[in-house]
């Protein structure tokens, strides 16, 4: 589509939520690169100005409300409204773990909760700081990266080679859930609410063990971030379409 959109993408410093941020630059829109560290932030958004994009860059720890709200209060004083929120940061473990404190018969339940805290609880957060600018826009639109990992046709195949994780599995399983309730809840002031999987992408998320680039990555999340407002809602799909859950 040819109307440029603001957009806020957390975890936008590197990795898949840096691709997206790219590619919805690239395209004309002005992009916000939601970070931890407002340092990283300016970096990225520095590099992706001298490809000519349209960006800048917010402080925003998203298991922070504190950060969240002056995140919200930040983009409201520079732009007004917003009219994509992508939903990307996201973690697999707590830094310095791995999975094995995630192994159900071993969980440790701070690990576990942990993940839930960015994945699933961090996406709530943040949303319902940022509805109200989404509100004001009149192409409103939300998106979720979650995980085909977290499907229960993944989680039932005992030949499955996807971790067993009972933090980072279960929390796709929950953002993806939260995506439709959202989805059902919003359809009546037509904001448009999907979730997405980047597919097994080499990021710092998995070691870099992935198959697939950020680039492609990026693709689903950039697509149904810029859909007409006449697109779908409560979707789950990646690059080649609609994923089972």
């Amino acid at each position: 589509m040819n109307t440029s959109l603001i957009a806020l993408v957390t975890g936008a410093n590197k990795g898949i939520g840096r691709e997206i941020a790219a590619q919805l630059a690239d395209q004309g829109h002005t992009v916000v690169i939601g970070a931890r560290s407002l340092d990283r932030g300016e970096a990225t958004a520095a590099q992706l100005r001298e490809r000519d994009g349209t960006v800048t860059a917010v402080e925003l720890d998203v298991t922070d409300q504190g950060s969240v709200a002056a995140a919200a209060r930040a983009v409201q004083a520079q732009f007004g409204r917003l009219d994509a929120l992508v939903n990307n940061a996201g973690i697999s473990h707590q830094p310095g773990a791995d999975f094995a404190g995630q192994v159900p018969r071993t969980a440790d339940v701070d690990h576990v909760r942990f993940v839930f805290e960015t994945n699933v609880f961090g996406v709530i957060t943040v949303t319902s700081a940022f509805l109200p600018l989404l509100r004001l826009s009149s192409t409103p639109r939300i998106v979720n990266v979650s995980s085909s990992a977290g499907s229960f046709a993944a989680i039932s195949d005992f030949a499955s080679t996807d971790p067993i994780a009972l933090g980072y599995v279960p929390s796709k399983t929950a953002l993806t859930a939260v995506t439709m309730m959202y989805a059902r809840d919003l359809a009546r002031e037509r904001i448009l609410v999907n979730a997405v999987c980047p597919g097994f992408v080499a990021t710092d998320l998995n070691n870099h063990h992935g198959t697939g680039t950020a680039a492609q990555g990026a693709v689903a999340a950039v697509r149904m971030a810029t859909i007409t407002p006449d697109g779908p809602t409560g979707t789950f799909t990646d690059a080649a379409g609609p994923v089972p859950w």
